[in-house]
């Protein structure tokens, strides 16, 4: 398994997936920077920090990309016939290319944090004027964040299967748009918490059963899809 994930890692360093970890919560950071010199006022630090915006849209669409990008590295040069002939455990194959998606995204999160945290400073040395108010509370924003990725998880698995299962990216596509439309339009609505692509967004919601019942279907429930995701793909003969 470790000779596997160090392969794949190897792959991932010269693909577009490592840009593609930056650029979110780049962006993420860059709308923070330029909203922050539009306010007249200073404003407390969780307007900032609070990243709704992350779980809501940037994640599930980043999500939906990244899982469509690894999937492509096996399926565009067909190689997935050659991979599954070598003398390896079919199920490390794809356990591999899991681990790493669900590492990039863990990875992505802490720049979400790390990157708003430098735009808020960054335009605060502009106009010192717009220093936020009240506390930096790091653990709260680190602890919200760690939540919007557990609560994710079955949302990953499912975007993960669908992308690796189909050889063309369009299914994978259709549904993590599809997805996280529905998640936006319909973020107040009490179903919500039920659907994958909108169980991040609940880590940040007022009722406490809201919060439980996500980050109990969406991390419980997501481990065990991922689980059987991987088995069930290596199983297939075809692709």
């Amino acid at each position: 398994m470790l000779s596997v994930l160090s392969v794949e890692v190897r792959k991932l360093n010269r693909s577009l997936a490592l840009l593609l970890a930056l650029a979110a919560p780049g962006l993420i950071a860059l709308f923070v920077f330029f909203n922050l010199l539009r306010q007249k006022a200073p404003q407390p630090w969780d307007m900032w920090m609070v990243n709704a915006m992350w779980a809501i849209f940037m994640l599930p669409m980043t999500v939906t990309a990244l899982t469509a990008l690894v999937a492509h590295m096996e399926h565009g040069p067909r190689a997935w016939d050659h991979l599954r002939a070598l003398p390896r455990a079919r199920w490390s194959l794809y356990g591999a290319k899991a681990f790493c998606v669900l590492g990039l995204v863990g990875l992505m999160s802490v720049l979400v944090m790390g990157m708003t945290w430098g735009a808020v400073t960054a335009g605060v040395q502009i106009k010192p004027e717009l220093a936020p108010t009240g506390v930096f509370a790091a653990g709260k924003y680190a602890g919200q964040l760690a939540a919007m990725f557990a609560a994710g998880l079955l949302m990953i698995a499912i975007q993960f299967w669908t992308a690796i299962r189909f050889a063309s990216f369009v299914p994978a596509l259709a549904l993590g748009i599809g997805g996280t439309f529905f998640a936006v339009v319909a973020a107040s609505a009490k179903q919500g918490v039920f659907m994958p692509w909108q169980m991040p967004v609940n880590m940040l919601a007022t009722e406490s059963w809201r919060v439980q019942t996500a980050l109990g279907l969406g991390g419980g429930l997501g481990l065990v899809v991922l689980i059987l995701a991987v088995a069930h793909l290596a199983r297939r003969e075809v692709l």
